[in-house]
């Protein structure tokens, strides 16, 4: 029972983590709408979404991240780094968060990709981080 509370306790502090980078992230970039961190199988693990099923949005997020590792491969270009959608109202971003999980944005369409990019890539990475440094 003890190592059950023990257990909890670490999964809602990494839980806490994840979603204090989601609002920084949210912070510096503007006109992003939310985003997520799944596990590479489609597992959610931390959201700060609104107007979007986090479950599903985070099983897209593992579909399209196999067909993208495979487009990459595929062309010689090597792993995974980042998918960016463009659609009629916006855009859907995907990094690689480490070699666990990844980050899915989501942005209005006057969002400075750039910013988006820069911003996004250096998120992933402190959440690479994060779930690499939890037992």
């Amino acid at each position: 029972m003890l190592k059950q509370r023990g257990e909890r306790h670490q999964s809602q502090a990494l839980e806490n983590a994840l979603l204090a980078e989601l609002r920084v992230l949210r912070q510096r970039v503007p006109h992003l709408a939310g985003g997520l961190v799944a596990s590479l199988d489609g597992l959610l693990l931390a959201h700060d979404t609104h107007g979007t099923e986090p479950d599903s949005l985070a099983a897209l997020t593992a579909a399209t991240l196999g067909v993208a590792r495979r487009l990459a491969q595929a062309t010689g270009q090597g792993d995974f780094r980042e998918s960016l959608v463009r659609g009629e109202h916006g855009y859907v971003a995907t990094y690689a968060a480490g070699p666990v999980c990844v980050l899915t944005l989501l942005s209005h369409p006057d969002v400075s990709v750039g910013r988006l990019h820069l911003e996004a890539r250096r998120s992933a990475q402190r959440l690479g981080e994060l779930l690499q440094n939890t037992p």
